[in-house]
């Protein structure tokens, strides 16, 4: 593929930076070496002398001295060496993807890591997305995502989705109004970037099966446009066997994948990656330079140890039947209260920590959310804010389901109580996720 037409001009005019050179070759030197080149800190003058973190299963996680010095330094823009060598295995372990023996111009399958999986995002648009350019994503979608696109100046297009994600005959009638022929011809407006959410969408629990993944692949085969697959929600798929990913057919190298801990380690860590061809995630090396310049050491290392005792099966199994027990569609569709007949409908998901759902006879949840949810201290989101247009009045809710304990449930249940059935919709609602999580066994609520 010639993955030089995809960059944007201020990507095209990235530079690798030789300071950040330095340090990856310092890095990869024997003690021996005096290096008088990079601006790095004495170690000696660092505060922090070592540490040992418990781990919830009764290892330790310890930084000696030398390590501690380590972890408080710069360290390479891709990340650490051991931590990416362990994803890169989990990568093939969990996808497979049959770029792994292609050359690197060819599109061999690279990492990096990413401060979060948002880093990546923004970072990968940012590579990709020229204002004025058609991007076609399914909306509504993840926030995060619209903040980081609309800025650029891009065109928005949005492809219909249902409760099994894209539409891929949807996408077809929208790339027919273009030649595939003229994809690759100076000045065309044929769409470049496909984005979605394959596994638990955000907002709508969304799951894409493998049968329309395939379909919307083909499309990008036929049109040779490249497809973001954010999949921050892969391991709290509710059952087994999993989808096939994006990744794991990607035989042309043109999926971009982005993955995060924030769901299953700790959101505080700060922890992603940024899968793809190796042309393209050594570009996003190239923009992280410029701006974070790496991901932090310290947590870096402290997940790396952690892994480094975990097969990748271990890691997989442990996640899944954790999730599965907490989140299940089993406890959504089985154990939970209904809603009042008429007042909601929603679709239970697969996957992911969100209910989307419909108020009927409600026009626009702005109100109902932010003035009579507020006032008895319980939060939720209007849909409105997952549309590329956020004014445009919106008559669904987005429900967490992930958080909140059975004690606050019942707390507000109870002092809603007595409210119309209308103004009680939030009750509901609460109710319906506070009953799967007084099914658990203590200790399985993922908080």
């Amino acid at each position: 593929m010639n993955y030089s037409r995809f960059l944007t001009a201020v990507s095209a005019a990235r530079r690798p930076s030789a300071i950040r050179i330095l340090t990856e070759l310092q890095q990869r030197s024997p003690p021996s070496l005096i290096s008088l080149a990079g601006g790095a800190p004495n170690p000696d003058t660092f505060p922090f002398q070592f540490a040992t973190i418990k781990v919830k299963n009764g290892d330790s996680i310890v930084f000696d001295e030398a390590t501690m010095k380590r972890a408080l330094q710069y360290s390479a823009s891709p990340g650490i060496p051991e931590l990416l060598s362990w994803m890169k295995g989990l990568q093939k372990s969990l996808h497979n993807p049959p770029t792994l023996a292609y050359s690197p111009e060819n599109g061999q399958m690279e990492m990096c890591v990413t401060t979060g999986s948002q880093e990546g995002l923004c970072k990968v648009f940012e590579m990709l997305v020229n204002p004025g350019d058609n991007v076609l994503l399914d909306a509504p979608t993840y926030s995060g995502t619209l903040a980081a696109l609309l800025p650029l100046g891009c065109n928005i297009i949005n492809v219909p989705s249902d409760q099994h994600g894209m539409i891929p005959e949807a996408l077809g009638d929208i790339l027919s109004r273009w030649d595939p022929a003229d994809a690759h011809a100076p000045g065309s407006s044929v769409p470049r970037v496909l984005y979605t959410i394959p596994n638990g969408g955000n907002p709508t629990g969304a799951s894409m099966t493998a049968q329309r993944k395939q379909e919307v692949y083909e499309l990008a085969r036929k049109y040779d446009f490249l497809i973001i697959e954010d999949d921050p929600y892969y391991f709290l798929q509710f059952q087994k066997p999993w989808a096939p990913t994006f990744l794991s057919m990607d035989v042309d190298g043109r999926i971009i994948r982005t993955d995060s801990f924030s769901k299953i380690l700790s959101s505080g860590l700060r922890i992603g990656f940024v899968t793809g061809p190796k042309p393209l995630v050594d570009r996003v090396v190239l923009h992280i330079q410029a701006s974070t310049m790496h991901t932090s050491t310290f947590t870096q290392l402290m997940v790396s140890q952690l892994l480094q005792d975990w097969v990748w099966r271990r890691l997989t199994d442990l996640y899944y039947s954790r999730q599965v027990t907490a989140l299940s569609r089993h406890h959504m569709t089985s154990l939970f209260p209904p809603l009042p007949v008429g007042l909601a409908e929603w679709h239970a998901p697969a996957a992911g920590m969100f209910l989307w759902i419909r108020l009927h006879g409600i026009a626009d949840t702005k109100q109902l959310i932010m003035e009579k949810a507020l006032e008895k201290e319980v939060l939720l989101v209007p849909g409105g804010v997952f549309n590329i247009d956020s004014s445009e009045a919106c008559p669904y809710v987005r429900a967490a389901f992930s958080l909140s304990t059975p004690q606050q449930i019942d707390e507000f249940a109870q002092q809603i109580q007595g409210q119309s059935p209308r103004d009680s919709l939030v009750c509901h609602i609460l109710s319906y996720c506070g009953h799967s999580l007084r099914q658990l066994p203590a200790g399985q609520v993922n908080t």
